[in-house]
């Protein structure tokens, strides 16, 4: 039973769920929207809104704060490469909204294997 068990497995392992998650959310962050099926952007919507969460936070906090924002960030993407477009690009567009940065077009079934596909992408004021 899965009682109370949260998250897709998306048939893979720990480690490849983790990085296939991972690189959406980097992805994601870098072109600000990815075309995939619905049940990864399911799985990587709710966390890419809490990392854009702490990077809003961060905007008018002080130094320390900002550098400890920074660290989460880069600790649950394993990568500094999108902090600057995160932190800079992404975060102050968002300063006043109080979440929901995201949204899910449906697209509609994928040729070969009939997977649902959905367009996720941020949120434009």
């Amino acid at each position: 039973m899965r009682h109370r068990v949260a998250g897709y497995k998306l048939n893979r392992t720990k480690g490849a769920r983790i990085a296939l998650r991972r690189n959406l959310i980097k992805q994601f962050f870098t072109h600000e929207r990815i075309k995939t099926t619905r049940a990864k952007a399911a799985s990587i919507r709710s966390e890419a809104e809490r990392l854009i969460t702490i990077a809003r936070n961060s905007v008018e906090a002080e130094d320390a704060q900002k550098v400890h924002a920074r660290r989460l960030v880069a600790a649950r993407l394993g990568d500094n490469k999108v902090l600057p477009k995160l932190f800079d690009d992404i975060a102050p567009r968002f300063v006043n909204r109080n979440g929901g940065y995201t949204r899910m077009l449906k697209l509609g079934p994928r040729m070969g294997d009939g997977a649902e596909m959905v367009l996720l992408e941020l949120v434009e004021e």
